[in-house]
């Protein structure tokens, strides 16, 4: 039984992890699942409490990489740090982190394609010479005044 997409370029597993199409398979320790250590593992309400405390620090650090989006700083950087934590303990988490490394890896081999690049270049050279025709037609048609020489009026 194969779990996955039938996508191109997408792996697809087995029913036990491994790659169907006989690629190297990840460390035993890379799996999906907890990272939790042992001991943490071995007690089930202490290991409910570890997810319970992670889950409420990925959340804070998920929470503040939100508030960063229209305010100064890193925002999507500190959401994804957020993912990170979640990752550590809930298989969703770490499944959402796969696929966002996949995508992410596609759309840098996508960007490197020459192609891309020389439309992406022009693209640029063009918006650039249209903003700069607008800027002289403004100043054509106001003129520039520094600040702090603006008449009263």
């Amino acid at each position: 039984m194969n779990t996955g997409s039938d996508e191109p370029g997408e792996v697809t597993m087995t029913a036990d992890g491994a790659k169907a199409d006989g690629a190297a398979q990840e460390p035993p320790g890379q799996g999906l699942g907890s990272k939790a250590p042992e001991f943490v593992k071995a007690r089930r309400m202490l290991h409910l409490s570890w997810q319970v405390g992670v889950f409420v620090l990925g959340l804070a650090v998920v929470v503040a990489g939100v508030i960063m989006l229209p305010l100064p700083g890193p925002g999507w950087v500190v959401i994804f740090g957020g993912m990170a934590i979640w990752a550590t303990e809930f298989v969703w988490a770490q499944l959402v982190l796969r696929w966002t490394k996949r995508k992410v890896t596609e759309a840098a081999q996508r960007a490197l394609d020459p192609r891309v690049r020389r439309r992406n270049i022009t693209l640029t050279a063009i918006g650039l010479v249209i903003i700069a025709a607008l800027v002289g037609v403004y100043l054509w048609k106001f003129g520039f005044e520094m600040p702090w020489k603006i008449k009263d009026q």
